[in-house]
């Protein structure tokens, strides 16, 4: 069976040196040829050994779980993702048979290896679900990804997936038929509550029945170490449709200076909109699809004011009341 791992370059730091030189590392123990371990044990020894002053059983017990995972437990076959400098990429490839020792590497110092067959493109980390962007905020260097249907589907893999019994049920769309009820203005409000579900202050909705621009705004208080004020495009589309780069232009000539935007959707974005949103030298713009979107409301419907929960229809989980 296919697993899905993540192994992260130093947050993106050798990651070019990964993609252009085939593999995967990590730098633990990097005075040691692990080829002879078979077992965890063997391992632990090691890292006891080399680190004593890592008396913590807690400590000991996840670096070495990392290391075993990266060593014994990724196969050949399996997927594995290295999130780029540039925070917005992750690369996927498929790990190759083999480990090895090299030392010396002046484009990476991670001596411990495992060959990759990169992908030509990287994925947006903004296209993904958000249980699988949650999964990628893990502080781990070396984790296992849950989400294996959606990396399958995301890496061209979609044959692999057990096929489903009967008539396929398709939970995203039976929410979105039910959002889609909301008249335009109901929408923008169900949006700006989202908005402070999801710890923003202030949120409130700013814009008019198809005024094409800003729709509602928040204010994003990170511990009162930073604060972001957001402009938000809140818009109904059909199921299927997908939003063009011009789209998510218009709403980043209404951004201010230090601002950044959302544009919050029960569609789909076209890719060029992504190159728009993250464009350099403009203000930032989060892209969010209806998928996104149902995945948002799952995580926060105890905190959507029971009037919406009511007029959707719905009850918790996301199923039809």
């Amino acid at each position: 069976m296919t697993n899905v791992w993540c192994v992260r370059a130093e947050f993106g730091r050798f990651a070019r040196a990964f993609v252009d030189g085939g593999f995967v590392a990590i730098g633990w123990l990097e005075h040691q040829d692990l080829s002879a371990c078979a077992h965890r044990d063997d391992l632990q020894a090691l890292y006891r050994a080399a680190y004593p002053q890592d008396t913590s059983n807690i400590v000991v017990g996840q670096q070495v779980g990392q290391i075993a995972r990266f060593l014994l437990e990724i196969a050949p076959g399996d997927i594995v993702i290295t999130p780029d400098a540039n925070t917005e990429l992750l690369h996927p490839g498929i790990v190759q048979p083999g480990y090895t020792f090299k030392t010396g590497d002046p484009s990476c110092p991670y001596p411990h290896r495992r060959g990759v067959a990169w992908a030509k493109e990287p994925m947006l980390r903004s296209g993904l679900s958000v249980p699988l962007q949650n999964t990628m905020r893990s502080s781990l260097t070396v984790f296992g990804v849950s989400q294996l249907d959606e990396v399958l589907r995301l890496v061209g893999r979609a044959a692999e997936i057990p096929a489903a019994k009967g008539t396929p049920y398709d939970p995203y769309a039976a929410v979105l038929e039910q959002v889609l009820r909301l008249d335009d203005k109901e929408f923008e409000i169900l949006v700006s509550h989202l908005l402070t579900a999801l710890g923003f202050e202030g949120s409130e909705v700013t814009g008019k029945t198809g005024d094409g621009g800003v729709d509602a705004t928040g204010e994003l208080n990170v511990a009162n170490l930073a604060k972001v004020k957001v402009f938000v495009q809140a818009k109904r589309y059909k199921l299927g449709s997908r939003i063009a780069a011009s789209t998510v232009r218009q709403l980043r000539q209404a951004i201010p200076f230090g601002g950044q935007g959302a544009f919050i959707t029960t569609a789909d974005f076209q890719r060029q909109a992504f190159d728009v949103a993250l464009e350099n030298g403009f203000p930032r713009i989060g892209l969010v699809n209806g998928r996104q979107l149902v995945d948002l409301l799952v995580e926060h419907w105890d905190d959507i004011p029971s009037a919406f929960q009511d007029r959707l229809s719905l009850k918790r989980g996301l199923v039809l009341a």
